[in-house]
């Protein structure tokens, strides 16, 4: 029996559930409709048609990544932060993302992560293209990194494994580097480490460095 009521947004949340987990392609007017137990025409009234739901997806996603609220008591731990937050919302919706990118609103849609990373790197003391620098070089090492990161979750069974490539034994030199390599990346902590690195050089004034505090477990803060 078909449902009474429908809202809008219950046809977006469940819309993109199914982009979410198995790509637009899966997106059907019909599987969208037995998906909220309702009739076709309904969600036609609610979104319209196909294309017309697809593009309220993409503005919902842009709105979405639009909500990053950076934490910490310095401009470099919430720069670490923006960096993170960036991380975890292209990692959670990558089919959405790349309809973004097909529509041409990529660049609208990084907007507010390069606000804030602006407004940080002013606290620190850039200005100019000094700051520009860095708002962009901090973009591209997080959307750089998550490429690799998902290129190698989607490579096949590697055969020799990295494990098998790095024995003590063929490292003679230093052991613990090779016992370091033959375990599996922990890509959340190789991500913290090389954020970390290049925010500090960035903020790096005349006397050094700017302060990145670890966290525990050798996390950042928040």
């Amino acid at each position: 029996m078909a449902r009474s009521t429908l809202t809008r947004r219950e046809v977006l949340d469940a819309a993109a559930s199914l982009v979410k987990q198995h790509g637009p392609a899966a997106l059907t007017m019909r599987k969208l409709a037995a998906e909220l137990g309702t009739a076709v025409t309904s969600i036609y009234w609610h979104v319209g048609n196909r294309e017309s739901l697809l593009d309220a997806l993409v503005e919902r996603t842009v709105e979405e990544m639009g909500a990053i609220s950076p934490a910490g008591r310095t401009p470099a731990e919430r720069i670490l932060s923006v960096a993170r937050i960036l991380r975890r919302e292209l990692r959670e919706r990558p089919h959405l993302i790349a309809m973004v990118h097909e529509r041409g609103l990529t660049e609208r849609m990084f907007l507010p992560a390069q606000q804030a990373l602006v407004h940080e790197v002013h606290a620190a003391g850039l200005r100019g293209a000094r700051a520009a620098d860095a708002v962009r070089a901090i973009q591209f090492q997080v959307v750089g990194f998550l490429l690799v990161e998902r290129n190698r979750e989607r490579s096949p069974a590697q055969s020799p494994a990295e494990s098998e490539l790095w024995d003590p034994v063929d490292a003679p030199h230093d052991p613990a580097l090779a016992r370091a390599l033959a375990r599996p990346a922990d890509p959340e902590r190789i991500f913290l480490l090389s954020v970390r690195a290049l925010v500090a050089s960035l903020l790096a004034g005349p006397r050094g460095p700017a302060a990145v505090p670890r966290g525990r477990a050798g996390e950042a803060g928040p």
